[in-house]
């Protein structure tokens, strides 16, 4: 069983009637995010164009944590819709608006609706690192190789 550790959440007025974030399933990683647009004026995602999309929530997470902002695979498989930056990370020391920047890479127009799940939160722990310069690092059998370097 996961570890259960508490996140305070607060719904800007904009987003106060959506449900707050919920796991679909008893083994989601993820919490769904919901678009807090208004009602009377979907937001509409041009083919090939960006938006930000606000969740009118704010979180406090716990110091040593994250939470990262996730494609829904539904909406990249069906529609071509996907998170921009992902994963779009959240630190434990913002207290901003959460917002989804989503992207369209369909070929049609994709309207957004008030409160339907545009992303998943998946909060985590962080590891930190504490980097020591050399002059030259340990080699390896792979060195310098990147991008297609141990295949196809």
């Amino acid at each position: 069983m996961s570890a259960i550790i508490k996140v305070e959440v607060h719904q800007l007025p904009h987003g106060a009637d959506l449900l707050l974030p919920i796991y679909q399933t008893a083994d989601a990683a993820g919490l769904d995010l919901l678009a807090a647009v208004p009602r009377s004026a979907p937001l509409l995602l041009l083919p090939g164009r960006y938006e930000m999309v606000p969740t009118g929530l704010t979180i406090a997470l716990p110091p040593g944590y994250e939470a990262q902002v996730r494609p829904r695979s539904g909406l990249a498989a069906k529609y071509g819709v996907t998170v921009l930056n992902s994963p779009g990370t959240i630190d434990a020391d913002y207290r901003g608006e959460i917002n989804v920047l989503l992207i369209n890479h369909g070929h049609e127009v994709f309207s957004i609706r008030r409160g339907e799940r545009i992303a998943q939160m998946v909060i985590a722990p962080v590891t930190r690192a504490e980097l020591a310069p050399v002059g030259v690092l340990t080699a390896t059998g792979r060195g310098g190789g990147g991008f297609g370097s141990t295949g196809r």
